[in-house]
This record gives structure tokens, C-alpha cells and sequence, in this order.
């Protein structure tokens, strides 16, 4: 959702009520999309997060919204409804007269399944299934949905695009049976607020919902298909995918990203993911590549972070360097990086490609991890901030749409964190965590034990009943300067492990065996574009180094320089210049608190 051209809506839109009477199928889809997946993710259960700063803030964030009041989420949907509602308004955009009333409701759903299921917590669960049930008995015999008439009008599909992967999530994830005949409810009310077709507001704009974001729906509407096997949601899928004017362009390699809406369309490229996963036409992989390839050269900060003022910019023009300086919004953080590492999933599932994951490796570290934990009183970051001598700070509304997609995207690192293939397992992230799978009919177990990315090197304990032979895959990055160093129970293998590659290590593996990688973490420097070359970001490894204050100029280039950084006692991946007259200290993104910090210096 963009803030800076959001616009009361007027009316709501009709001619998409045959959706809802269509039959049901008799079978779940027959659909091969396993074909076009080189890679398979795995289930939020069989990944567990057991130490590090991923796990750190996968914790609180599942704390805070366990702690959620839920009638205070559910209050406007029973005032609605005539029903008791007890509790106090959120606040904010939330709120009944606020800017996007009920806007995350579905993806709270969506977050609290994916939760439960990673870690079993049964309070978890079954705040789940009261917050389903708490909204199935607010909608109307018609099948409405909403909150009020507002929320139906103002945004009616990106709300009903977050309920549909609330349910759904709700239905896979935290076993709530009802979750599925309630979104067949919400849709058959839904449909009637819809467009016959997705539509982009960069060109031909809803008259009365310019700001709604229908060409984001095809994604969830693929999942409710693959879910249920009702032929409605498979129709609904297809007539929101932005194929003339957005797909179709990228895939021929056209470049049609600047001043787009950057997280959404960035989001509705896993629209085009899925549609490759369920129809198998090939434009939709030659979309997302291609779109991530213009993402990734013309638009990405050091942070892998995008879209100053939630807009793409023109590459080759010096935007991204005069943004530092004219704006504090550089990117949209907790729902940039839900859409980015969404897409690099999809990503690595049809390629296999290591450089995907790097690409998320980037920003999770460098934008989401560092976002601020919610305040008790609901506001919440939203923007990475990469202005010189600036803070981290809340925005200013309460209940933004952020709010929505910071539980995702963290309830996320899981499955981020590990794929399997058909011989063996593809360690993406390193991070401390197990993950279970079979390896033929034997159950197998990986430990990985590591401090990165405090430091470069971890270490994985194979534990199985039997030999297996299968062939571990460890992501080598594309930063590294110099060569990975891979061991087998202590002792050097030769594996090819070229960076921006995945190293195979293939042999008969028995309980308690130990696989070992050091990535041998090196200072670099990029410069935010062309134009700007001398306006540099620090980088160690995947991570970015920001300036703490005061604000710094260098005489010379980072050859020069970033040798004489040196390690702080006791602060991890933290180095100082020894000997100037102001203290010149930098640290990574993610461990700055309040104090001040500047992410680009200037090199004269």
C-alpha cells in the first residue's frame, strides 16, 4: 500500500458475482508444477530455529503478536455485524474511520499459523482458530466480509487478498477445519468489490479504488486453488495476473519497473511465480528472472534493500544517490522484505541457483532483521533510513501495513533457511538450527551449530539410525574474496565451492559425521550508483557496516582504509579506526539500537 497518494474511495464495483456459484471440483488439481521445481521447500515444522539473532527476533515477534488483543482486532467486524464487541479499537489505520480499516487482519492469521506450526505452541494454535472462528460469525448471510463499508470500498482486494492467506494458512499450518468453507463465505461477499480483472494503477486505475492493489491477488488465489480444487479460484487466479502491461514487458526484457509502486509490484511477481508453478508457461519464469535482474543492478541499496519513497527509480540516472539526502523513506521494510525473500524463494525452487539466495541472505540481514520490535502501544518501523546522521524511529500512524507483514516475513526464516532436492539438501542460510527429512526411508537429522554471522564459519552434525547416501549443498556466497574452506569430521575435502555456487558434498554419511564450512569474511566497498561513485556503502561479508557518529569522510579508497579497522572487545563484527581524533567506529545495520548512524560515506 503506498502512503503517498492514498485517496478516500467513492463506490464499491459489481459484475464478478458468477465467481462465487461456480461449481466445485470433484478432485484436488492434477496440476505437474513438481516438474518446474528443481528445489522443494520444506514445512515449518521440520526447520527449528535454536540460537542467533534470527531466532532472537523470531521470538519477540511471536511474543508480540501472541499478546495481540483479539477483540480489539475482531471489534469493528462485530459492530458491524450487531454483535457484542467488548475491547478497544487498535488505533491507527486499523481503526473503523482510520486509513485501511481491518487491513491486516488475514495476515495476523496468516503469521500466527505459520507460527504454530514452527513451533508447536498450542496457545498459538488456538488463537488461530478463535481469531477464524471470531470472524466467520461477523460475516453477513450475503457473504460480507469486511469490517464496514469503508474497508470494502477503499481497499477490497488487498483485504480480501490477506484473508485468503489467512485462511489458508490457518487451514495448512494450524489445522483449523472451518478455514475453508469461511473463505468460500468471504469470497462469494468479496467478489462483488472486485474488478473483472487485475488492475494497474500505473495506467488504468480502478475509478473508485485507485489505490487497491488487485494485480497482487493471483498469488493466493494459485494457493487456493492448489488448497481446495475449486475451479473459482483458479478462474480468479488468472484474470488478476498484470500480464499486459507488467508481465509481458518484463519478460521480453523490458525494463518497466521505474516509477511503479515498489513493494506491491515487487510483491505481484510472485503472482507470475505461481502462475509458472500451476500453468507451466514459461513467461512467468522469464518474468521474475528478468525483473530480478533489473532489481538487483539499477535498484538495490548496499542493504538489498529498494524503492526510495516506495517508488523504483530510473537506473542509470543518479536516483538512488540523490535520494540519500532528500528523503528519510528509503525502503518499505518489513513488506519489501516479505515480497523480496518471497520472490528469491521461488526463485531458488525453479533454478537452484545460489545467487537467489544470496540475494536473500542481503536483505534479511540488512533490513528486517534490524527493523525495531513493536511498540506495546502499536507503532512499528517501516522504513530503513539511509540519510546520513540519522535514527531508527517509528512511523508515526499506528497499525501501518507493515504491521501485517513483519510476522510473515519473520515466521518466514524457517523455510528460508533450507531446501531439499531429489539427492540430498540445500543449506541456504547459515544460522544455528535443525532440520528433519528422510534420506530414502531412513530419517535423518542436521544440527547446524554456527555464530555467523558474527563470524564466517559453521558447523553441521549429520544424526541418522543408518549409513545414507546422500549430497549436502552449501551455499557459497557471491561476496567472497577469497576461497570457501569445506571439511569432512575435521579433515579437507576437495569440492568444487567456486562462489556464487552451491558445494556438493555427496557421500555415505553416518551418525554423529560433521560437515564443516569457513566463508572467510573480507571489507568491500560499493558505491550507490554511477553517478555517484564516490558515495560508498561498507560491506563485511553479507553485511552491511553502517558509520556511527560522528560523521566520517575518507582521503582514500577502502585498500587503504579498511585495513586499519580493527575489531571492538566484546561487540560483535563491530571495528574502529585506532589513532584518529573522533572515535570512527562501525557496526552492522542489525545491532544498531537509538544511536545515530550514517550508512554511505564520502570518499574525497
Amino acid at each position: 500500500m503506498n502512503l503517498l497518494s492514498r485517496r478516500r474511495l467513492l463506490q464499491t464495483l459489481a459484475g464478478a458475482t458468477a465467481l462465487a456459484s461456480t461449481r466445485r471440483l470433484s478432485a484436488l488439481p492434477t496440476l505437474e508444477s513438481g516438474s518446474r521445481e528443481k528445489l522443494q521447500l520444506f514445512r515449518y515444522r521440520d526447520v527449528k530455529l535454536t540460537g542467533g539473532p534470527l531466532k532472537a527476533q523470531f521470538d519477540r515477534i511471536h511474543a508480540s503478536y501472541l499478546a495481540v488483543n483479539e477483540d480489539s482486532l475482531l471489534k469493528e467486524f462485530r459492530v458491524r455485524a450487531g454483535l457484542p464487541a467488548p475491547g478497544e479499537y487498535p488505533g491507527g489505520w486499523y481503526d473503523r474511520d482510520g486509513f485501511a480499516p481491518g487491513h491486516c487482519f488475514g495476515q495476523l492469521i496468516s503469521a500466527l499459523a505459520r507460527f504454530s506450526e514452527a513451533t508447536g505452541d498450542e496457545a498459538t494454535r488456538a488463537k488461530t482458530e478463535r481469531l477464524v472462528d471470531g470472524f466467520a460469525a461477523t460475516i453477513g448471510p450475503d457473504g460480507f466480509c469486511y469490517p464496514n463499508q469503508k474497508a470494502a470500498t477503499n481497499f477490497p482486494a488487498y483485504t480480501y487478498d490477506k484473508y485468503v492467506v489467512g485462511l489458508l494458512d490457518a487451514h495448512q499450518f494450524a489445522g483449523v477445519s472451518s478455514a475453508l468453507q469461511v473463505l468460500d463465505r468471504a469470497t462469494r461477499g468479496a467478489v462483488r468489490y472486485l474488478p473483472p480483472r487485475a488492475l494497474d494503477r500505473q495506467f488504468e486505475a480502478s475509478p473508485t479504488a485507485p489505490d487497491d492493489e488487485s494485480y497482487t491477488l493471483g498469488e493466493n488465489c494459485f494457493y487456493a486453488y492448489e488448497v481446495s480444487g475449486e475451479a473459482q479460484y483458479l478462474d480468479m487466479a488468472k484474470r488478476y495476473l498484470l500480464d499486459k502491461t507488467y508481465f509481458d514487458p518484463l519478460s521480453r526484457g523490458q525494463n518497466v519497473l521505474p516509477h511503479r509502486h515498489a513493494y506491491s509490484h515487487c510483491n505481484a511477481l510472485s503472482s507470475a511465480a505461481r502462475a509458472y508453478l500451476d500453468l507451466g508457461d514459461v513467461k512467468y519464469l522469464r518474468t521474475i528472472e528478468n525483473a530480478w535482474d533489473m532489481i538487483v543492478t539499477g535498484q538495490q541499496f548496499a542493504s538489498g534493500g529498494w524503492g526510495p519513497n516506495e517508488a523504483f527509480v530510473e537506473p542509470g540516472q543518479g536516483k538512488l544517490g540523490e535520494s540519500l539526502t532528500s528523503t528519510h523513506a528509503h525502503f518499505e521494510t518489513p513488506c519489501g522484505s516479505y515480497a523480496h525473500l518471497k520472490l528469491a524463494r521461488y526463485l531458488l525452487r525453479f533454478t537452484g541457483q545460489a545467487a537467489y539466495g544470496d540475494g536473500l541472505e542481503r536483505v534479511l540481514y540488512n533490513t528486517v532483521l534490524g527493523a525495531k520490535d513493536p511498540s506495546p502501544d502499536g507503532h512499528f518501523f517501516y522504513y530503513s533510513d539511509y540519510h546520513p546522521s540519522t535514527r531508527k524511529v517509528y512511523f508515526p500512524d499506528r497499525w501501518p501495513c507493515c504491521a501485517g507483514t513483519l510476522p510473515q516475513v519473520v515466521a518466514d526464516y524457517a523455510i528460508s533457511a533450507y531446501f531439499h532436492g531429489p539427492d540430498g539438501i540445500y543449506v541456504n542460510l547459515y544460522t544455528p538450527t535443525e532440520v528433519s527429512w528422510s534420506a530414502g526411508n531412513r530419517p535423518v537429522k542436521l544440527i547446524q551449530t554456527t555464530s555467523y554471522p558474527e563470524s564466517g564459519s559453521s558447523e553441521l552434525t549429520v544424526e541418522l539410525p543408518a549409513p545414507a547416501e546422500f549430497t549436502i549443498y552449501l551455499r557459497v556466497p557471491g561476496w567472497l574474496q577469497s576461497g570457501a574452506r569445506i571439511s569432512v569430521n575435521e579433515k579437507s575435502v576437495s569440492v568444487s565451492a567456486q562462489a556464487g555456487t552451491f558445494a556438493a558434498v555427496r557421500r555415505v554419511w553416518r551418525n554423529h559425521d560433521t560437515l564443516q564450512i569457513s566463508l572467510p569474511f573480507s571489507f568491500r566497498t560499493e558505491a550507490i550508483d554511477d553517478q555517484h561513485s564516490q558515495t560508498v556503502a561498507l560491506m563485511r561479508g553479507p553485511l552491511m557496516m553502517v558509520a556511527l557518529e560522528p560523521q566520517i569522510t575518507f582521503t582514500s579508497g577502502a585498500r587503504e582504509w579498511t585495513p586499519a579497522l580493527k575489531p571492538v572487545p566484546f561487540a560483535a563484527q563491530t571495528f574502529e579506526m585506532p589513532g584518529s581524533l573522533a572515535r570512527i567506529c562501525f557496526a552492522p545495520f542489525y545491532n544498531v539500537g537509538d544511536q545515530s548512524y550514517t550508512a554511505y560515506v564520502e570518499k574525497t
